[in-house]
């Protein structure tokens, strides 16, 4: 029997990353086995630990076979090869997981926001790995959420498995790698459940170790939307607003750079925020062609301790609305035209929004899920984009579906190496400058009168 228990299975994972004490390494394990060897690994390490959740997608017939993952952040994994079910069957599913996932995340950390992962090396941990898909998940999560670099280390993973993850890590650490095995149990003497409460303390301990560690870098390119030279002058806004929709009051970001040719508003997707890196980053990329970016947290706190919340669409598309109307009662916003950026369920929400807003002068979507706002879709009128990539095959099929139902202008751009977070090298600043020019274009220069022409569609 290799290992005595978890603890010990955690320690002598840590002799093997030894090597990496004194980097900026986050340490992240898969609740609930896989926590308490993530943190006997953080304390060898003396680095930050974290959880990283994520939830199969079981076959409505047959629960125990995997169709997919999901994970914080809205990342989606699908396995093309076994799912049998009907869309509104895997809409369902995905939608029940997915409250699960935001449900657990917050159970297990309480209030604390999750680490800030961009630029760093982070370690995702598990007390084994048998099939691979929740690692591939969780990995998935990582690299999306702007790790450098993500290292799986497990005391024990298949040998199969292992080879077979190297498409979203950058290294597997494992201890034991046989060829084949039953159960990760097997190879402990001691294989008990972990509780919520063990959990829950852990990441206590580590929480408490971490406050004498440095804070946590900002994401890729350095502060969103930093532009040499910008100091708050001359009518330059870039800062941090309370963003009034009705009676909620919620927290944003604001940046209007000189001249602007327009106002982006962002509307992320189920389980983000306005500290997304990934809506950041190409924040910055818009910021840098001019154009003024907000972006801001659709729900509040507690809204978004309410489930039920996230997945209405209507709701959300009517804070939407509400946000608009504030940034146009502003003055450094009130003669630019607005676009929406919407990412996953917020790219249904952008679309049912402008629906109701004529005003509204384009849209973009990225790894968007249309079909969430199908009653709406024929009554869209503002010119958009849907970016997907080109492996999310069930999305990309979803987004085929809802542009042969629009009747304004559309666009369908496929990034061919992509997945659901655009997280491969290249995809997500390809996606970045697709969803520039789109805007650009349509929203137009009223200062110089140039506009860029809209880029064509890469191959599919």
């Amino acid at each position: 029997m290799p290992f005595v228990d978890r603890v010990d299975a955690g320690r002598r994972l840590a002799e093997r990353l030894r090597h990496l004490r004194g980097e900026d390494v986050v340490v992240l394990g898969l609740p609930r086995g896989g926590v308490p060897v993530a943190a006997e690994v953080a304390r060898a390490l003396d680095a930050s630990l974290d959880v990283i959740v994520v939830r199969k997608l079981g076959v409505p017939s047959r629960p125990e076979l995997a169709m997919g993952a999901v994970g914080e952040d809205g990342v989606l994994v699908v396995n093309e090869r076994v799912v049998h079910a009907s869309e509104v069957e895997f809409a369902e599913v995905e939608r029940r997981e997915r409250e699960e996932v935001q449900r657990s995340a917050r159970r297990f950390r309480g209030e604390r926001a999750g680490l800030l992962l961009a630029g760093r090396t982070v370690l995702v941990v598990d007390d084994g790995v048998a099939t691979g898909s929740t690692a591939r998940a969780a990995c998935r999560v990582a690299r999306a959420q702007g790790a450098a670099r993500v290292v799986l280390a497990v005391p024990v993973c298949r040998r199969d498995v292992a080879g077979a993850l190297g498409d979203v890590v950058d290294e597997v650490v494992c201890l034991v790698a046989p060829e084949g095995f039953s159960a990760v149990g097997q190879f402990y003497a001691d294989f008990r459940p972990t509780s919520d409460r063990e959990v829950v303390e852990l990441l206590r301990r580590g929480a408490r170790r971490a406050m004498s560690v440095p804070a946590d870098p900002p994401p890729p390119g350095g502060p969103i939307n930093e532009v040499d030279g910008i100091d708050g002058s001359d009518g330059v806004v870039d800062e941090e607003v309370e963003v009034v929709a009705g009676r909620a009051h919620l927290g944003g970001y604001l940046s209007v750079p000189a001249g602007a040719r327009g106002l982006v508003v962002f509307v992320h997707g189920s389980g983000s925020s306005r500290h997304s890196p990934r809506n950041r980053y190409v924040a910055g990329v818009l910021h840098a062609a001019g154009l003024a970016t907000l972006l801001f947290d659709l729900l509040t706190p507690r809204e978004e301790r309410d489930r039920a919340t996230v997945f209405d669409i209507a709701l959300l598309a009517g804070r939407l609305i509400e946000v608009t109307s504030w940034a146009g009662a502003r003055q450094d916003c009130r003669e630019l035209r607005v676009g929406y950026f919407g990412a996953s369920t917020g790219a249904a929400a952008a679309l049912w929004a402008a629906a109701a807003d004529p005003a509204v002068a384009a849209v973009v979507s990225r790894g968007g899920r249309p079909d969430l706002a199908a009653p709406r879709l024929e009554q869209v009128r503002a010119p958009t984009l849907l970016i997907v990539g080109g492996r999310d095959a069930v999305v990309l099929e979803l987004n085929r579906r809802a542009q042969a139902r629009m009747r304004c202008e559309v666009q369908l751009a496929v990034v061919g190496r992509a997945t659901h977070l655009f997280e491969e090298p290249g995809t997500l600043e390809q996606a970045a400058g697709l969803a520039r020019d789109w805007f650009v274009n349509h929203l137009g220069d009223r200062h110089a009168g140039h506009i860029v022409a809209a880029p064509s569609p890469p191959a599919e």
